[in-house]
Formats: C-alpha cells, structure tokens, sequence
C-alpha cells in the first residue's frame, strides 16, 4: 500500500472539465480488499488526468476553512489500533501552492475565510483512497478542512470551488455513505438494517435530483440520525453537490455495496 513513484513537480492536466467525486473513503484495511482496491483503481483510470486534485475529507474539521501542507509532508496516522504496517504507509504526492493560491483568492474573494496550516499532511481519508486512484503519488494534491458541517454552508463552498474543474481539478469529497461504528458491534451477518435503508434512501434521492432531502437527510431519511450520529462522513458529499450544480442529472453511483457494515457507495458527478 505504499507509493514509491516519483512526484512529479506539476500536474499534467488534458484541459477536460473534471468531474466531482463523493467517495467511501474505507479505513486502512482497505488496502486489503482486492474488489474495493481494483473497484477505486478501475474508476481512476477512466477518468481524465487530473491537474490538481483537491480533497475535502471527514477527518479534517477546521474553522475558518484551513489549507493544509502545501509541500510534501508526512501523513496523518489519525487512527489507533491497527497494524503496524498501516503506520508505515507513505504517500508523498507532491503540494500544490498553485491549487492554494486559486482556492484562497477564490474563496476570500466571496467572502469566506481561509487560513493556512503549513504542516498538516493528508490524512487518511485522503490518502488511503488516493493510494489505490493514482499509486504513483504524482498528481499534486491540496487537502482543504470542512469548516463547518452544516450542509447548506459546504454545499456553497463547493459552488465556488467548481471553476476549478475547468482548470483540471478534480475535486473530492472523502467521507463514508453510512457511519456509525458503535452500532456495527451489535449488528449481525449482513449489512444491519439502518445501513441498508439509509443506503437505498440515499440511492433514490441521488437519482431523484432531490437536492432538498439530502441537505435534510438527518430528517427526511430512515435511520437518519443512526446512520450518522455525528454527519462529518456525510458532509463532504455536499461541497461535492455545489461543486456539480447543474450537472446532477450526469451522476452515477460507480461503487455501491457494503464493507463492513457500511455503505461505501460511492458517486460521480460529471
């Protein structure tokens, strides 16, 4: 699970527009699921070449909107427990100051505050799927914070980030389409029932265009409130929405299923 290609300095981008991803991002054990590994790495490889890749992931809650390393530091290890080989992970993708520096005027420029945090490295809703998307780590990517985690704010957030699609950017929300690791203890064989249903809800309102359920979902969903008891996993699906507004009608689900327990559904917009 590591990347051992070297970083290129700068993007190779095709000029396409890029699409905008919500993805599962799974924990680290992924890496050892050979169907959800070649699943991510398959849907990599139909993409156009990004530029830039620009992450927003449910690890990262930071206000105002921060802007992490933008050089090639180490990772974020933000999980306890596992493996030590998990630890020993290393995606040295290169920084993007260029990715930074349109975000900031971007976002400054209408109004929304922006920070910097030099030292913070990809974390692992970040770097776990990107290590199974580009293995060779030289697509220069630029992790940005959720500021807040109510769903209309983001999903403003990504509207003013979409220009940067037409400069090449794929724009990434990482979360996970169902969390809540505390009810998984008691769930038996099979996906337990509020993941399944939440999963199913979430499907059609996608299909659906309902815009206006899934910025209510802790309402207008079943097991809203169980499959997330706290909505961070969620929350980056809506910087994902604003940044395909318009273009709602082109997404598709590209990974469905389970995994653990968990939906890791998984959709492209564009």
């Amino acid at each position: 699970m590591s990347a051992t290609g070297t970083p290129a300095a700068t993007g190779t981008g095709t000029g396409a527009r890029m699409p905008a991803l919500y993805l599962s991002h799974g924990a680290p054990p992924l890496a050892d699921d050979e169907l959800w590994t070649a699943e991510l790495a398959a849907w990599s490889a139909g993409l156009p070449r990004p530029a830039a890749i620009l992450v927003v992931s449910a690890h990262w809650e930071e206000a105002p909107l921060a802007l992490g390393a933008t050089r090639t530091v180490p990772l974020v290890y933000d999980f306890w427990g596992f493996p030590e080989r998990y630890y020993r992970v290393r995606y040295a993708a290169p920084g993007a100051p260029d990715l930074a520096e349109r975000v900031r005027k971007t976002l400054r420029g209408a109004g929304t505050p922006v920070q910097d945090v030099p030292d913070r490295g990809l974390d692992h809703g970040a770097y776990v799927p990107l290590v199974e998307m580009y293995p060779d780590a030289d697509v220069p990517v630029l992790q940005i914070s959720l500021p807040t985690l109510e769903p209309r704010r983001l999903m403003e957030i990504g509207r003013k980030l979409a220009p940067l699609r037409d400069e090449g950017v794929l724009i990434v929300g990482s979360g996970f389409f169902t969390h809540n690791l505390a009810a998984l203890r008691h769930a038996g064989s099979g996906p337990p029932g509020w993941s399944a249903e939440f999963d199913a809800w979430g499907r059609e309102a996608l299909a659906a265009q309902d815009v206006d359920a899934l910025l209510d979902f802790e309402h207008k969903a079943p097991a809203g409130r169980l499959a997330h008891p706290r909505t961070e996993h969620f929350a980056p699906l809506f910087v994902t929405l604003g940044a395909a507004e318009g273009e709602l009608d082109g997404q598709r689900s590209v990974i469905d299923g389970f995994w653990m327990g968990l939906a890791k559904r998984s959709v492209q917009f564009g």
